[in-house]
């Protein structure tokens, strides 16, 4: 397919049918033919933040293996738009599509800090690490309009409870002040995402994300400044990056990360029809292949959803990959682990300041 049909600093390239609704939206080609004729655009491909107020904001997280107990959102959809996010899903809930829809129509939770303070000051509440955000990335450009991470941190600090940071954007180091006062607490992780060392590869598998470069400087940066930074080199996709995982093991650790985690690339409900469509269009030469080493990855499907299996899959390639993660781990963080979270400070700053007594 033609670079111009390619709707270029986005991941997905249509947006999909909601499984939740009886009707469907369509582009025809009638209308196509006549914007073109009238020299008007068909899709303007604009950004929209929408404002929207949820109850509450911290989330218990019941699946076994996904690393993390609780989570916070201050966005939902996200417009760095990578195509495999998993998170894509959930835009169907609140009624769009887990399509272009999900890179271009971002909800907004500016009451996001106060509810989180609430949340923490509830006698009820024992302190447990936070992550922000176990589904779209607290640090996607939104945030630096709006600064919801940025407030929802000074709270966390206020009330020194330990919090946890998923990102794959350099913004992140905006904050550094906040991240050091809560690293000398022992009361901060950060997890930066790094799915390879290939510009190429990256912008059109993570079309609006910081470049490597940046990540990278981002991981040494916080490093050299007490924040222990565990690197996610996730997702691993068969025959697009899974070549990369020792250099990238290497790379990582020589820019100060103490850990490495993985999963392989799963694409449940609508991903796997948004994945398809896209692979074909920007890796015609190799879809089939990519497609075919996913599924026998996944018992011969493009999902998984078993626990204990739906993130390491099983099957011959997806051992090698999990093989290939080990031996980075002993080669290249031998001795070397995130350090745990302090619990312990949370209670006597529950009213927002120290007890005497």
């Amino acid at each position: 397919m033609s670079s111009k049909s390619i709707i270029k600093g986005r991941g997905a390239q249509q947006n999909v049918h909601n499984r939740f609704f009886e009707l469907s939206y369509e582009m025809r080609d009638d209308f196509l033919e006549y914007c073109q004729k009238e020299g008007e655009l068909a899709d303007k491909n604009k950004t929209l933040y929408l404002p929207v107020f949820p109850k509450t904001i911290v989330n218990k997280v019941t699946s076994p293996d996904v690393g993390m107990a609780y989570s916070m959102n201050m966005y939902q959809g996200c417009e760095h738009g990578c195509i495999y996010c998993y998170a894509r899903n959930s835009h169907e809930y609140w009624g769009y599509s887990a399509g272009l829809d999900f890179e271009r129509r971002i909800l907004v939770k500016k009451d996001a800090p106060k509810l989180l303070e609430a949340f923490l000051k509830k006698k009820t509440w024992k302190a447990y690490p936070i992550v922000m955000s176990g589904n779209t990335d607290c640090y996607q450009p939104a945030e630096k309009q709006f600064q919801i991470t940025r407030q929802c941190l000074e709270v966390f600090l206020k009330y020194k409870h330990p919090v946890g940071i998923i990102t794959k954007n350099a913004l992140i180091l905006r904050d550094l002040d906040l991240l050091k006062a809560l690293a000398k607490e022992n009361l901060i992780g950060v997890n930066i995402s790094i799915t390879s060392l290939s510009e190429t590869t990256r912008r059109v598998l993570e079309p609006r994300t910081a470049t490597i470069k940046k990540r990278l400087e981002t991981v040494k940066i916080l490093s050299e400044n007490g924040i222990p930074v565990n690197v996610m080199l996730a997702p691993i996709i068969p025959s697009i990056n899974s070549h990369e995982i020792l250099p990238l093991a290497k790379t990582v650790a020589e820019h100060g990360a103490l850990s490495i985690a993985h999963t392989i690339v799963r694409l449940n409900g609508a991903i796997g029809e948004i994945f398809t469509d896209w692979v074909r269009k920007t890796m015609p030469d190799r879809a089939d292949k990519v497609l075919h080493q996913i599924e026998d990855c996944h018992g011969g499907t493009l999902n998984e959803s078993r626990y204990g299996k739906r993130m390491r899959g099983e099957g011959k390639i997806a051992e090698q990959i999990n093989t290939m993660v080990r031996l980075a781990r002993s080669k290249y963080f031998k001795g070397k682990q995130m350090p745990k979270l302090n619990c312990d400070l949370h209670e006597q700053y529950k009213t927002g300041q120290m007890r005497l007594f």
